[in-house]
């Protein structure tokens, strides 16, 4: 081989080896940020694209992050486990099963929404168990709610916390294989009290799903994941902590949906700022307090849920069978302490 040609082959083989490297590096990454209003230079850095951090997950749900271990717990629904992930050790399984036990023909018999009370125990949705459960720091349950009246929940679905330690909670029946075992003719948003009692909040969206309150508590706010409704809805908090049966719409994602933008309303976080982060078509919508959709980050699958982390300024995002990560300047709601 000549001096030149041998020039020329490593010059095509440095080429071929960065080329390579850089495709692995872009692998890892999805989607892309959409930026509809200027506001939300503000928010994020619309450069940025969201980071895969593990996938293989049959349906990804119900993120939270455990700020005191550092790490992400999230649900893998119709596989029945609950998910572990951290920059240190990777992605593990952290609990299996997550909802039924034995052998069990529902739709999707695992948990789904995760979050954690105010004395930071993880408490779950459990399809599968059509119940919201506890788990105590011996790693036994506790089982907060499974009827309403006596009748057996649809499938619980997402849940959020006051600070108060009022807990309310969303239940369609995506969890159930055979709807007519429902013993309930309608699908709840429920308010379980300090004490236990489990109240009706409202029953006028046909298949309420992810669930989030604002910054002053004052309003609390429901997706619906129903294709000919797809909205988000807000509901105001009277002063004795009940909420008026009757919300208004916030924003209708029906364009994107009728546009074929996979995905539709699920779970969502908020910003300090008061902004929702809202996973529906297309992948996270960014909705100002007002309703007005500053930007998307598209995700290229449906989008099921989302969470802060990290710093409290890392969305962790829950797509179809990956879970990803994206940088934010604004801080999410329950992080505000640590800036």
């Amino acid at each position: 081989m000549k001096h030149s040609d041998h020039l020329i082959f490593l010059q095509v083989l440095l080429l071929l080896l960065c080329g390579g490297n850089l495709l692995a590096q872009e692998s890892k990454f999805v989607g892309r940020v959409e930026k509809r209003d200027d506001r939300l230079d503000e928010l994020i850095d619309v450069s940025l694209r969201p980071e895969i951090l593990a996938t293989g997950f049959q349906w990804s749900e119900g993120p939270v992050w455990i700020p005191d271990q550092n790490r992400l717990l999230f649900s893998d629904v119709p596989r029945n486990k609950i998910h572990q992930w951290s920059d240190a050790q990777g992605n593990s399984v952290f609990m299996d099963p997550s909802g039924s036990e034995g052998d069990n023909s529902e739709k999707e018999p695992g948990s789904n929404g995760l979050m954690l009370d105010p004395q930071g125990r993880l408490t779950v949705c459990d399809h599968g168990n059509r119940r919201v459960y506890r788990v105590e720091k011996n790693g036994t349950k506790t089982i907060l709610a499974d009827r309403y009246q006596g009748k057996r929940f649809n499938s619980p679905n997402d849940l959020i916390f006051d600070r108060q330690g009022n807990l309310f909670f969303t239940d369609p029946p995506y969890g159930l294989r055979d709807e007519s075992k429902r013993e309930l003719d309608f699908c709840g948003v429920y308010r379980l009290s300090k004490d236990g009692k489990v109240t009706l909040v409202t029953k006028e969206l046909v298949r309420p799903n992810g669930i989030a309150l604002s910054p002053d508590e004052k309003t609390l706010y429901v997706a619906q994941s129903h294709r000919p409704a797809p909205i988000y809805q807000a509901y105001p908090i009277q002063d004795d902590g009940m909420i008026e049966p009757t919300g208004k719409t916030l924003f209708n994602s029906i364009d994107f949906a009728k546009a074929g933008d996979k995905g539709m309303p699920d779970g969502m976080c908020i910003d300090v700022k008061g902004n929702l982060w809202a996973t529906g078509p297309g992948g996270v919508l960014v909705i100002s307090p007002n309703g007005e959709l500053l930007g998307r980050v598209l995700m290229e699958k449906a989008t099921a849920n989302c969470t802060w982390g990290e710093d409290g300024k890392t969305l962790f995002i829950t797509s179809s069978d990956r879970i990803c990560r994206i940088k934010t300047k604004v801080q999410g709601l329950g992080f505000a302490t640590k800036q």
